[in-house]
């Protein structure tokens, strides 16, 4: 065994990972990262950036296909899916050495291993049998999480799909399921249905997106559908059984209704549940709830010395959450002035689906669960010039307030280019802003981003242009 000696020692290397070891070095600190597979974790490698290549195709495909209505004849165009699948993989591994060329620049020591803690102050690295073990007066577990899997449909690399699958897919499903209708969930459905598959999206819950305000959800919904998707909301999957060449799938409604169909591909998207096993949890303070680490406002474990950052501490399970919390974290620890927790209402969310949608803040129905008296304004894409002369008039942008301050209390999208759109009301939030701060912002001519001056304008009945 060797012994290396370290100030912050991180366990995995997912964007609240790297992110902690980078900060960590700028201020000074010894930092070294503990990685089992590929640098950038799961975001990198198998979510956020592949899916988003993918789903660049599809949104290339989609504009082929109507090309006539911008003045432009093709001849018939076709996917090809290997060479798809191979871009997106492209991408992830450029990106994932772009990170290991981050982490030299920044003198980070990185060790290629299963990382778990063993004893105070000491992770374990083991490789290949061998095992390493490293000291870190602080150390951050950055393991993330994995997809939850359910009993009776445990992936199995050929008729049912985890994400993984999903994004190397040797086929295009003729027939497809997908279980689950959250973010991860509606981006494939979205991908593949673009590409031709017949889609049935199957939901446990009363409504589609269910996280969302519910009237993007609704207006999501329509357009799901417009585009040949079937929606089974308050539905549950109750089996599969597999056959030779397809699986039959039983739902069971709300009704209690039993029905069968028959799918090429199942794909699983119920969620996910964070990575705490077998990472040296035993013997110390750690308390875990529902397969997350409980931590404080600036990631601390009940175990001095040791800190949990990212999707492993729970919701929301968004690259951007963890990333900012690794900086909050390794900042607090060097003994940065001026620390601040991190404020989850100022988080935006994204889905990469058609059309997208994008979120931050409170919902209208929980701002008022929370004894908000709200404004609420509203602007439709077909009210505006760009959107119209992009040829996407399908959207709609709703702001609340509180009537009382005029706090931005959420802010809540769906449309072309939202997923860009939405930081502005993040900052916004951020800033604290009132709707007079907004009103009186000067919006460029002829931008999307006009919308979201114009639902502002709503809320307060000064709309121009409905």
């Amino acid at each position: 065994m060797s012994e290396q000696n370290f100030d912050v020692v991180v366990i995995g290397s997912g964007p609240g990972g790297y992110v902690a070891a980078i900060r960590a070095a700028q201020l000074g600190l010894k930092a070294a990262v503990v990685e089992r597979e590929h640098l950038g974790g799961i975001c990198l490698n198998w979510g956020c950036i592949p899916t988003k290549a993918l789903l660049r195709t599809a949104e290339v495909y989609r504009n082929i296909k109507h090309s006539t209505a911008y003045g432009i004849k093709v001849d018939a165009a076709a996917v090809d899916l290997e060479a798809t699948v191979k871009r997106s993989r492209q991408v992830a591994s450029q990106l994932s050495g772009g990170i290991a060329g981050l982490l030299k620049k920044n003198k980070v020591a990185v060790f290629d291993g299963f990382g778990k803690l063993a004893g105070a102050g000491t992770v374990a690295v083991e490789k290949d049998g061998k095992v390493t073990k490293i000291g870190g007066k602080h150390i951050i577990l950055a393991t993330g999480a994995r997809a939850r899997v359910l009993p009776g449909m445990e992936p199995d690399g050929k008729f049912i799909w985890s994400y993984k699958e999903a994004l190397v897919p040797d086929t295009t499903p003729k027939r497809l399921l997908v279980v689950g209708s959250g973010a991860i969930g509606i981006e494939f459905a979205s991908f593949f249905n673009e590409l031709g598959s017949d889609v049935t999206v199957v939901e446990v819950m009363d409504r589609v997106l269910p996280v969302e305000d519910k009237d993007i959800s609704d207006f999501a919904e329509k357009s799901f559908k417009k585009q040949g998707m079937k929606i089974l909301k308050a539905t549950t999957v109750e089996g599969v059984k597999k056959s030779t060449n397809h699986v039959t799938a039983s739902f069971k409604d709300k009704k209690g209704k039993v029905t069968t169909a028959d799918f090429d591909r199942v794909i699983m998207a119920v969620g996910i549940v964070g990575n705490v096993e077998n990472i040296g949890l035993e013997g110390t303070k750690i308390k875990v709830d529902r397969t997350h680490i409980e931590v404080d406002a600036y990631s601390q474990t009940a175990e001095p010395g040791v800190y949990a950052i990212g999707d492993l501490t729970g919701p929301p399970w968004l690259a951007h959450k963890a990333s900012h919390e690794a900086v909050i974290c390794v900042e607090k620890i060097a003994g940065v002035k001026d620390v601040h927790p991190l404020e989850v209402q100022n988080i935006p969310g994204c889905t990469y689906c058609h059309p997208q949608v994008a979120s931050v803040g409170l919902t209208e129905a929980a701002a008022i669960e929370k004894g908000y008296k709200v404004k609420v304004g509203r602007f439709p894409f077909i009210g505006n010039g760009k959107a119209i002369a992009l040829g996407e008039a399908e959207g709609l942008v709703k702001t609340v307030f509180d009537e009382k301050t005029g706090e931005l209390l959420g802010a809540h999208m769906v449309g072309a280019e939202v997923t860009e759109l939405i930081q502005g009301y993040g900052i916004a939030k951020t800033l604290e802003t009132t709707e007079l701060e907004l009103m009186h912002t000067v919006f460029p001519h002829p931008t999307l981003s006009e919308m979201m001056h114009e639902s502002v304008l709503d809320a307060y009945g000064k709309a121009l242009h409905i």
